[in-house]
C-alpha cells in the first residue's frame, strides 16, 4: 500500500515537473489525498435540484457562484466570469434563482451552478459558475464533472490573496474526473472557478483535497 501510494505520488511529480505550466493536468488516480466532498450529505431533489441562495459551507471547502470583485455576464445560458479578484478571496454567491442547487443525478447528489435563465428553468441548471474556497491551501486537487456532452469546460485557480496562478483549458468533458497538481509542488491555491459551455451543463461531484500523507 505505501509502495504503491509512493510510486503514484513520483509518477504525479514526474509529469507535473515536465508539463512546463503553473497547474497540470494529472491522473486524478494518481494523487494521493485525503479528503473528499461528495455533497450525499447536502439535502437534494430531483428536476431542478435543491436550492442554494447563499454560500454553502462544507467540512473543508466552501462555494458559490463567483469570488468578490468579479463580474458576472453571460454567453447565451452560459456564466461568463471575468474582473480582477479582491483580496482576501472571499465567495459571492448569485443573484436570486442563479446561485447552486444540489440534485439528485445517476443516484448520486451533484452540485450545479445555475445560470442567468434563473432557477427553476431547465435550460439554466448547470450553466453557472461554480467557486470553490478552500479552508487551507491545496497544493493539488481534483474533481467529476457529471453531465457533460462533449462540450468546453475552464477552471481558475487562485491564491489566498486574489491572485490568478493559471487558467486550465478543460479536454472535451463527460462523465470524467480531472486531476491538478502545482508543478512546484507549492501549496498555494486557496479557490477554483469552474465554467462551461456545454451544451447540457455540467455538475459538480467528487471534490478530493487534502495533504498526502507522510510516508517516511
Amino acid at each position: 500500500m505505501r509502495l504503491t501510494l509512493a510510486l503514484c505520488l513520483v509518477c504525479a511529480s514526474r509529469v507535473a515537473a515536465a508539463c512546463g505550466a503553473p497547474v497540470c493536468l494529472v491522473d486524478p488516480e494518481a494523487l494521493a489525498l485525503t479528503q473528499v466532498i461528495t455533497f450525499e450529505e447536502t439535502r437534494a431533489s430531483y428536476g431542478p435540484g435543491h436550492a442554494i441562495p447563499d454560500v454553502l459551507a462544507l467540512d473543508g471547502a466552501s462555494f458559490a457562484e463567483r469570488f468578490a470583485g468579479q463580474v458576472l455576464s453571460a454567453n447565451g445560458n452560459h456564466d461568463v466570469v471575468t474582473g480582477a479578484v479582491l483580496p482576501p478571496l472571499t465567495l459571492m454567491p448569485g443573484a436570486e434563482g442563479e446561485n447552486l442547487s444540489v440534485v439528485y443525478f445517476g443516484g448520486n447528489h451533484v452540485l450545479n451552478g445555475y445560470g442567468v435563465a434563473g432557477y427553476p428553468k431547465r435550460h439554466a441548471q448547470g450553466e453557472g459558475a461554480i467557486a470553490v474556497l478552500f479552508d487551507v491551501d491545496q497544493s493539488a486537487l481534483s474533481f467529476q464533472l457529471r453531465g457533460g456532452e462533449d462540450g468546453a469546460a475552464t477552471a481558475v485557480f487562485y491564491r489566498r490573496g486574489g491572485q490568478e496562478i493559471m487558467t486550465v483549458e478543460l479536454p472535451p468533458v463527460g462523465e470524467f474526473a480531472f486531476g491538478f497538481l502545482r508543478a512546484t509542488g507549492e501549496a498555494d491555491i486557496a479557490g477554483v472557478l469552474i465554467t462551461n459551455t456545454d451544451p447540457e451543463g455540467l455538475a459538480l461531484d467528487n471534490l478530493r483535497f487534502g495533504k498526502s500523507p507522510d510516508l517516511s
